[in-house]
């Protein structure tokens, strides 16, 4: 199959997270895909999407919704399964065919790990880009900055909520621009 090089799809994922070790029996699980759609040409975001994922092996903690802003609520009223956001991602972003970035190699390593988990096809082809790390290596530094230092270090004010995939995927992408 051919790659499309025309749009970069940078992903910010969310996940079920706990002050300290999860709780017996649960796991770790993506509960929202932001998603960002980048011109390659223009540079311009385009897209920007939240796909809230309801898991099947934990529950979303207070620790969690302090973090993120996401609640059991939200998931329960806007959640979908994974696997129907993997055809989303799949159908309507051509994820197979595309480069997609992430802030850092986390968001790969989740989604192969989840998608693995559930018997998933993975929604993705091979090609990532781990801006944070092209970031560090543009810039000199000694260590991959988080997301906020990024910004910070560019003289930018984060857009948005800190920790929600949705916002996060923009402000990588406005990154990502200046990268490529």
């Amino acid at each position: 199959m051919a790659k499309q090089l025309d749009k970069i799809l940078v992903i910010d994922l969310e996940s079920t997270c706990w002050e300290g070790e999860p709780p017996e029996g649960q796991v770790s699980e993506i509960i929202e895909i932001g998603l960002c759609v980048l011109d390659v040409q223009t540079g311009k975001r385009e897209t920007k999407e939240g796909i809230l994922v309801k898991p099947t092996q934990s529950e979303i903690s207070p620790f969690c919704t302090k973090l993120t802003t996401i609640t059991p609520e939200m998931i329960e009223n806007e959640g979908i399964d994974l696997q129907e956001a993997c055809k989303i991602l799949k159908k309507t972003y051509a994820s197979q065919q595309r480069t997609w970035g992430s802030w850092g190699d986390y968001d790969r390593r989740q989604f192969e790990r989840n998608c693995k988990r559930r018997k998933i096809g993975y929604p993705f082809g091979i090609t990532h880009i781990n801006f944070k790390n092209l970031f560090a290596l543009k810039h000199k530094l000694e260590r991959e900055p988080g997301l906020d230092m990024a910004t910070e270090m560019m003289d930018w004010e984060l857009e948005g909520t800190h920790h929600r995939g949705i916002d996060d995927a923009w402000n990588i992408a406005r990154l990502a621009a200046l990268l490529i």
